[in-house]
């Protein structure tokens, strides 16, 4: 399957590239979305504001697992030495308490991977959309992503004009990105004409603001 995802890729490439040197000069570039999101305004933000979810779930499970672990160390120490129904209260208890436990760092896990997939999606449409208008601007052939490169020269990478553009928007993290879906079914339409609309393509390395 990976293996026809290249191939495909690398025709789909060739395909551009040979309808761009028939009418004009070939200019390409790459974007590095992870440093994008890393070092952009929203990026920041929203790594930091991520990072305080962290600590905040952190804590709270922190909390629960000192409880279950007091309650298991009483049923160690004590339990021997307990009635029959005393000791099946303190066992109840622990059981519950561990089983809270339990589901709670599961919840909590989910939500920060949920977190994590909301806000990268929504920057990395943001950045996309970015990209889409220094390309136009600029007249570019073809911006790719560096995750999806073996090697390109450092020349052609343009991270750092996406991330200036991007904070000289100063806009709220998604709003860029609805412009784009917006705007995708006209410019599907006029992609044979050489203005062609195309997604965020999924990087080797997923991009995220956990990292």
């Amino acid at each position: 399957m990976h293996r026809l995802w290249w191939v495909s890729a690398v025709v789909l490439i060739l395909a551009l590239v040979s309808t761009a040197a028939a009418s004009s000069e070939i200019k390409v570039a790459y974007v590095d979305m992870q440093r994008a999101l890393n070092e952009s305004n929203a990026g920041k933000k929203a790594k930091g504001e991520f990072r305080s979810e962290i600590s905040r779930l952190q804590s709270k499970l922190q909390r629960q697992q000192q409880e279950v672990q007091a309650l298991k160390d009483e049923l160690d120490r004590k339990g021997p030495l307990m009635r029959d129904e005393e000791r099946r209260n303190l066992e109840d208890d622990y059981t519950a308490k561990l089983r809270d436990f339990e589901r709670a760092y599961k919840d909590s896990k989910d939500e920060l991977q949920q977190k994590d997939n909301e806000v990268t999606g929504a920057i990395v449409r943001d950045l996309a959309y970015i990209v889409r208008n220094v390309g136009e601007r600029d007249g570019y052939t073809l911006i790719l992503e560096k995750g999806s490169l073996l090697w390109a020269a450092s020349s052609i990478d343009i991270t750092d004009e996406v991330i200036r553009e991007y904070n000289a928007s100063g806009a709220k993290i998604g709003s860029l990105g609805d412009r784009l879906t917006e705007q995708a079914p006209a410019s599907y339409a006029g992609a044979s004409e050489g203005g062609g609309y195309s997604a965020p393509a999924r990087s080797t390395r997923r991009s995220s603001i956990s990292r």
